[in-house]
């Protein structure tokens, strides 16, 4: 158990409503006090496969981005993706990347995360597709080779299958989810706010406050 509060983000990084909280989230972390930090577990929101995305799933998710659009002013997406990539219900390779990038530069995980999120929504590239994700980790300044190798490795799946399980425990049962833990044990679920990250700030500092 920590010392500090810990605010857990469940995410992932081919969920698209974690892609619209990026900017309410980022300025959350701007607010946050150094005493409260921050841990990231992946969601794991669709296993692998190699089967090609059902026609109807594609119209439901480009029908979601335009739901976002709505929702959040100001996401962006490039709806290109569609026509240019082959996509497939799987983002468990994506998720895989942030933690090969983590355990080859703990520092590489935000950078990987904002590449990934960037390659899928913004410049119609598939971060289903190993080759991509390898790609972005050049671009993030690691080496491919020893990317490359983590990538698929048996512990990196490990690892994921660890985070997915204790997000579970933590009852995140959609992402994104913000969870904050106690010193004290406690864990309370912070109502994600996709425009008002004052809220959510003004929760977590409020439990933070009344009990550590």
């Amino acid at each position: 158990m920590s010392d500090h509060p810990v605010l857990v983000h469940v995410h992932d990084p081919m969920c698209s409503w974690c892609w619209g909280f990026r900017p309410a989230f980022e300025r959350l972390l701007n607010l946050l006090p150094p005493s409260i930090h921050l841990r990231q577990l992946l969601g794991g929101l669709a296993p692998d496969t190699n089967e090609p995305m059902p026609e109807a799933m594609r119209r439901y998710l480009q029908d979601t981005w335009r739901r976002i659009q709505q929702r959040i002013p100001g996401t962006e997406f490039n709806f290109d993706f569609w026509t240019r990539c082959q996509p497939r219900r799987s983002t468990w390779p994506a998720c895989r990347a942030v933690i090969a990038a983590r355990s080859l530069d703990p520092a590489a995980e935000e950078p990987m995360i904002r590449a990934i999120q960037n390659a899928y929504y913004l410049e119609a590239r598939n971060p289903a597709d190993a080759d991509t994700l390898i790609a972005l980790a050049g671009e993030i300044g690691l080496s491919r080779e020893h990317f490359a190798a983590r990538l698929n490795a048996a512990t990196t799946q490990q690892t994921l299958e660890a985070e997915i399980a204790e997000a579970r425990q933590l009852g995140a049962d959609s992402f994104p989810s913000l969870i904050l833990q106690l010193p004290d044990g406690g864990c309370w679920r912070i109502p994600v706010e996709y425009t008002d990250p004052e809220a959510m700030h003004a929760a977590i500092v409020e439990l933070a406050t009344d009990r550590y």
